[in-house]
């Protein structure tokens, strides 16, 4: 066919490639575009060519894939939240999977490598503890909306269109969140088109409105509303806490966080509590956790306790071991695994987070944690005590080189290892691999209607 960049062609999707887009391969060359289902017969024009392969955009679908499905979301279609909502849920943890499997292969040259099946998650919508959306002083327009002139381009809050900063879709009901987050959502979406202060642009850095941080407790089904402004000029902002927290008695805490930075980042120089408490509390099995507006906390809190289930098995303690935590953050894999361990060490880089741990440790009343801050390749060479079991939840981008050397020095008998990234996964456990029997991977689905799995890996030393 010669593919050229720049030139629309007609193409037949025979795979999902990993990353979620749909996989063409005219000619043998690998094109990948977004939004398409394997059976799918598309018209898209090719806007980036390699040697090797080509990606593309979707202009159209010419004919749909008996796999496709009806989308619940009228946004699903155009905003990065989940992209999947075409493909039915068994598909979709199947390639899951068959990801989990493929990066082994083809990025860890591992084989043989036991993979189980994914653990689902019990909600498919409605599960998302915590949803960011951004305001903008000139809203992107959906195709529908395109054709009515009588639609202005003006203020809109909701989800960026992937692979813009700048572009934002006024999103009026997400249907990954639970309900009451979208009613919520709407008054503020009122209040900030009557106020006297204007969104934020996300160009010229004008404007006071920023950002909406909802969060929502499962076990206390509590929320917390954090509004983010680019100055300290309270008395809207006020109003705006007075009104939702006088409609909605599930409101436990109004925060404002301020920040003038450019970068499209939603934590706050300085945070002020507007209403309530300054967190609301979670629970994982039967620990509780403070959760503050810039805390982590994964996001899918159902299918979180059965991930943690998984680690806590992994671990296989009988209440003699000490456990390391390599990426501990607010503590919750440490708590968690208290009561089952002798005594439980968590490194964490980032200070915030080392505080927001020990007061969990505190609130539970659990005396066997000790968190440590710090950089892991600092801290860990200052520790004398050789631990029997290690876990590494590292970031997206995976272990430090060097934390893999200092891991192999160490060599804990047992690594339960927890990864939001099968590519790195791969990569770290290439590494361990030599040292490690990898005995299975437990795949588990915390993001439904996206590409994106968790992972946790057992290892034992050889």
């Amino acid at each position: 066919m010669g593919i050229k960049k720049r030139k629309a062609y007609e193409l037949e999707i025979i795979d999902i490639a990993f990353g979620g887009k749909g996989l063409a391969k005219p000619d043998g060359l690998p094109v990948f575009i977004d939004r398409c289902i394997p059976g799918d017969i598309v018209y898209a024009k090719i806007t980036k060519k390699k040697k090797s392969w080509a990606q593309g955009k979707l202009i159209k679908i010419i004919k749909e894939s008996s796999l496709r499905k009806e989308g619940k979301c009228n946004y699903c279609n155009f905003c990065g939240g989940c992209k999947w909502q075409q493909m039915g849920y068994d598909l979709q943890l199947e390639y899951k999977k068959r990801h989990v499997f493929e990066s082994m292969q083809h990025i860890g040259g591992l084989k043989d490598i036991k993979i189980l099946d994914v653990l689902a998650s019990d909600d498919i919508f409605e599960y998302r503890n915590k949803m960011e959306f951004s305001c903008s002083s000139k809203r992107w327009l959906l195709p529908s909306e395109l054709e009515n002139e009588d639609i202005k381009k003006d203020f809109g809050i909701g989800l960026h269109v992937p692979g813009t900063f700048d572009k934002v879709i006024d999103i009026k009901c997400c249907k990954i969140m639970p309900n009451l987050g979208n009613d919520i959502l709407e008054d503020v979406r009122q209040f900030i088109k009557a106020s006297n202060h204007p969104a934020y642009h996300l160009r010229t850095h004008e404007g006071f409105w920023r950002f909406l941080m909802l969060r929502h407790s499962v076990a206390f089904d509590t929320w917390m509303v954090n509004i983010v402004t680019k100055s300290k000029e309270m008395d809207e902002v006020k109003g705006l806490a007075q009104i939702l927290a006088k409609k909605y008695p599930a409101i436990d805490s109004i925060m404002v966080n301020i920040t003038d930075a450019k970068s499209g980042v939603s934590i706050g120089k300085e945070e002020i509590c507007l209403y309530g408490n300054d967190h609301i509390k979670e629970r994982l099995g039967k620990f509780i956790f403070k959760i503050s507006p810039n805390s982590f906390f994964q996001t899918n809190t159902k299918t979180c306790e059965k991930l943690y289930a998984k680690v806590l098995e992994y671990a296989s303690l009988t209440g003699t071991e000490v456990v390391m935590d390599l990426y501990s953050g607010t503590g919750t894999i440490p708590i968690c695994l208290s009561d089952k361990a002798k005594m439980v060490y968590g490194i964490e880089i980032v200070k915030s987070a080392v505080i927001d741990a020990k007061e969990n440790a505190k609130l539970n009343g659990i005396e066997n944690c000790e968190f440590l801050e710090g950089d892991i390749k600092d801290v860990l060479p200052g520790l004398k005590q050789t631990p029997d079991v290690m876990i590494i939840d590292p970031p997206r981008v995976g272990m430090h080189k060097d934390v893999v050397k200092q891991v192999l020095s160490i060599g804990p008998p047992r690594i339960v290892y927890v990864s939001c990234n099968p590519a790195t996964l791969a990569r770290d456990l290439e590494m361990l691999y030599p040292t490690y029997d990898i005995k299975e991977i437990q795949p588990v689905d915390m993001f439904p209607h996206t590409y994106h799995i968790e992972s946790v890996a057992l290892l034992l030393k050889r």
